[in-house]
């Protein structure tokens, strides 16, 4: 199970392809792995988001969310040798 405690984050992209190629290197080598998903135009705790002010008009929307994957510690060098040997 991989919790906050024991996880390391491999990959940050902004690209769902990208992070849809990752996934299934993952998955094709046995390495559990956990995703988070931001969108970044919605709001937050902290603030209302930025569309209810500003719109969308003239935004790139392939920046608008942001895929985090994370793996097992023990996964952590494994995962790398197989995402970033291609």
């Amino acid at each position: 199970m991989i919790t906050l405690f024991n996880r390391k984050q491999v990959l940050t992209t902004f690209s769902m392809k990208k992070q849809a190629e990752i996934k299934d290197i993952l998955d094709h080598n046995g390495i559990t792995y956990y995703e988070k998903v931001v969108n970044r135009r919605n709001a937050s705790l902290f603030g209302n988001g930025t569309r209810s002010r500003t719109g969308s008009f003239g935004e790139d929307t392939s920046y608008m969310y942001e895929y985090t994957i994370y793996v097992h510690k023990k996964d952590y060098e494994s995962a790398n040798k197989c995402i970033f040997t291609l």
